[in-house]
């Protein structure tokens, strides 16, 4: 079975437009949320579509799918974690518990930030096909600018090659039951280090294959980003 994850747990707002999260803020005519949801309902792969949801949020998200007509039956909401990592072990919890479901060796997941609402049909399409053939895959795109690391924060410490370096976005997808038994192998130590889903593979050896994004499938944080989307939806001003 092929599974999305639709990652909206988060309740902070670096914005400070409007006294919710930025996957709530309207883009044009919808909320955030939605136009990326509606990215994943057209694709007829999804068996089922699990949107991990802060539970201060729960019901106004499921308002949102009655206003905007998502009543689709492969649509359910999760319970959000404290992090994106746990929210998608959430979402995995609730898979495994469902005993409906017909669950095998080869089932996937995509799991996606619900503020990269310009995710294309042939990203996830290409996801999907990369977790169902190596197990494990990350969407980016090369990296445009110099990337400079510095320890401290003051001075260089060095200049990585351009050519191998990348910036990474979502959808990020998995084979279910690997990526579960990799996250329950990591010790509390590697745990803590976690600010991405791949990274439980890259810290168990296990290779992560690459899937080429767009640029346009950027991450709503800022003020700015979110100028940016809605210049692209046709709505210049924000209200």
């Amino acid at each position: 079975m092929i599974f999305g994850a639709i990652l909206a747990g988060g309740v902070g707002s670096r914005m400070n437009i409007a006294d919710m999260p930025k996957q709530f803020l309207p883009l044009g005519e919808k909320p955030i949320i939605v136009h990326t949801i509606e990215k994943f309902l057209l694709n007829d792969k999804f068996d089922k579509i699990y949107v991990g949801v802060h539970a201060d949020w729960l019901l106004h998200m499921s308002d949102l799918l009655k206003k905007y007509s998502l009543a689709d039956e492969r649509i359910e909401l999760v319970r959000g974690g404290k992090d994106r990592t746990e929210s998608i072990l959430n979402i995995i919890k609730k898979i495994e518990n469902d005993e409906s479901l017909s669950l095998s060796d080869n089932d996937i997941i995509v799991t996606h930030d619900s503020v990269r609402p310009f995710v294309t049909s042939r990203i996830i399409d290409e996801n999907i096909s990369m977790a169902l053939k190596f197990g494990a895959c990350d969407t980016v795109v090369s990296s445009v600018d110099t990337i400079i690391a510095s320890n401290q924060g003051d001075i260089i410490d060095s200049v990585p090659e351009r050519s191998t370096m990348y910036q990474g976005q979502t959808p990020q997808s998995f084979n279910l039951k690997l990526i579960k038994k990799l996250y329950d192998e990591l010790t509390n130590d590697e745990k803590n280090t976690l600010t991405d889903a791949c990274k439980v593979c890259v810290l168990k050896n296990v290779p992560v294959r690459l899937v080429r994004g767009e640029y346009s499938n950027f991450k709503i944080t800022t003020v700015t980003d979110y100028k940016i989307a809605q210049s692209m939806v046709g709505r210049l001003e924000i209200d």
